[in-house]
């Protein structure tokens, strides 16, 4: 694969079966096969009393999709990160095209050929796409003469690949799945031949993670290795052509992913075998409303509709799920019911209070009404990054009496709580006092559930709950919510995800350009049927 790209880092160098310099290779060590784009041996890495990985062997095959899966602190993102420089091991070796590398940063990852696209992109939000492309790669002191030729080579790369991005728009402004087109363009201007993509589709809709899959495997027909971390075992057995599974930081199998099957992934993952489950629909529940949504309109900052003249109910002991393409305004209904935005027009009712653009309502008065809320973006209002996993657990509670001590937090109670909040939701490593930050995706999504779902809610406003989470975890998760609906619950979910919305949901609404466009009921849905109300498209279908 030859790109024609500028001299200095980041030119974009052939890629070709030539092992990396000769100044990452160690002297005492023996070569390997060089066959092999990477070689793991004996990776062992340990955080305080928490041991991410054990003896790990791992051997990814040059020019192949490699899958890693596991459940969430299993030690995928760990091992990775020692890949990329992020950490070091412990103990072990790292070999790269069949010479042993010493990786101790992630300018030594790059040199070595290694680019790894993130599950939270390290972008600059405020930059363009092509200032974030050429950060810490700049060939010279004349950014202008960088960027010229930056752009010539993103232009190639692009075209070569389909990965069309607008090179001059605030990262900020595009969809996360041009953010994501924006890392692999970052790394491949870098010259990665070996590409680590840690949970790639948690953020992006089913069309744009076909988009993905498409560009991955044009990759691999150029010669490039990648390695995919991911809990979807389907985007497993169809994209990649090796898989190990991980658990409890060691690796208990790697094998051909044309051997194996989505079920014995699974159960190799959690170590058990997992039961199939089929929940119990409501079909006509008898009691009172816990929402009611009367004629809403929501308009964004730049006069766009979100949300467009919406009705409907949700009953107590029901669960109505809200299937639609992520963008057709399911999040932004979500938060007006949960009292971070205010409707232009309509009104709601929750929980006997209602609410409109005149009378609003706080999410500080939710929860005191018995509304919880579970937000479709951890990071963004979920958690608090910097904080303990034990402060995360109390937020928006941490003013109840159990937690305060005259003036000041009753941390021992406050950590406590967590304690018992991470045992009910296997949340790993059960350590209240870890940092927020210190937490795969899915433990920090499982801490936020139990955090929610602990205070027996009268009303649930859930999205996208088992976003990042590991299978085993989501039938822990999936479990619960019918529980809080079986409890006399309203419960309101919003996912991407179709088989989530047709195994729990009583009822399901159909979102499309802000309006609901369709409804079924829970037990009747098919895929294909409400594909065609996702893309409103059922008419012409008929």
């Amino acid at each position: 694969m030859q790109h024609q790209q500028a001299k200095g880092e980041g030119k974009g160098l052939p890629l070709s079966s030539t092992p990396p310099p000769d100044y990452l290779a160690s002297d005492t060590n023996p070569p390997g096969d060089q066959s092999l784009a990477i070689e793991l041996r004996k990776i062992s890495k340990r955080f305080g009393s928490v041991q991410a990985n054990k003896d790990i062997d791992l051997k990814v095959e040059r020019g192949t999709i490699h899958g890693i899966v596991g459940e969430n602190g299993a030690g995928k993102s760990t091992l990775m990160s020692i890949l990329y420089g992020f950490y070091q091991a412990d103990k072990g070796e790292i070999l790269i095209n069949g010479k042993p590398a010493k990786i101790k940063s992630s300018r030594d990852a790059i040199s070595a050929g290694i680019g790894m696209v993130h599950q939270h992109f390290m972008l600059v939000d405020t930059f363009s796409v092509l200032e974030n492309v050429i950060l810490g790669a700049e060939q010279s002191a004349m950014l202008k003469a960088s960027e010229e030729n930056a752009r010539e080579a993103l232009q190639q790369l692009s075209d070569e690949y389909q990965m069309s991005v607008p090179l001059d728009a605030p990262v900020g402004d595009l969809p996360v799945g041009q953010q994501q087109r924006t890392e692999i363009l970052k790394a491949l201007y870098r010259n990665a031949e070996i590409l680590i993509l840690d949970e790639p589709t948690g953020v992006l809709t089913p069309q744009e993670a076909d988009q993905l899959f498409r560009v991955l495997q044009a990759l691999k027909d150029r010669g490039v290795t990648i390695i995919l971390i991911t809990h979807k075992l389907r985007e497993i057995m169809d994209v990649t052509d090796n898989v190990s599974v991980l658990r409890l930081g060691e690796i208990v199998a790697t094998q051909r992913t044309a051997d194996t099957s989505t079920t014995e992934l699974a159960e190799l993952m959690v170590g058990r075998k997992l039961q199939t489950q089929q929940f119990k629909k409501v079909d006509n529940p008898g009691g009172e409303n816990g929402i009611a949504v009367h004629n809403l309109t929501v308009t964004d900052d730049r006069g766009l509709t979100r949300v467009d003249n919406v009705s409907f109910e949700v009953k107590r002991g029901e669960i109505v799920g809200i299937a639609g393409v992520a963008g057709n305004g399911q999040s932004t209904l979500l938060e007006v019911l949960a009292g971070i935005q205010s409707p232009d027009t309509g009104s709601f009712t929750i929980n006997n209070h209602q609410a409109n653009a005149n009378s609003p309502i706080t999410p500080k008065e939710m929860r005191e009404i018995g509304v919880q809320h579970v937000p479709e973006d951890r990071l963004r209002l979920g958690l608090v990054k910097s904080f303990t996993a034990a402060e995360s657990s109390v937020l928006g509670y941490q003013n109840r009496k159990r937690f305060n001590w005259r003036m000041f937090l009753n941390i021992r109670s406050i950590r406590a709580a967590c304690k018992k909040l991470m045992q009910a939701f296997d949340v790993r490593p059960p350590d209240p006092k870890l940092r927020s930050s210190s937490f795969s995706g899915g433990n920090q999504q499982k801490l936020i559930l139990a955090r929610e779902l602990d205070k027996s809610p009268s009303v649930l406003l859930v999205g996208q709950p088992t976003r990042g989470v590991d299978i085993g975890a989501i039938e822990l998760i999936h479990q619960k919510i019918i529980e809080i609906r079986d409890a006399n619950c309203a419960v309101l979910l919003v996912s991407v995800e179709l088989d989530e919305i047709m195994t729990l949901s009583d009822r399901i609404l159909v979102m499309f350009e802000g309006r609901i466009v369709g409804t079924m009921k829970g037990g009747e849905a098919d895929k294909t049927t409400l594909g065609l109300m996702m893309a409103n498209a059922l008419d012409d279908a008929a």
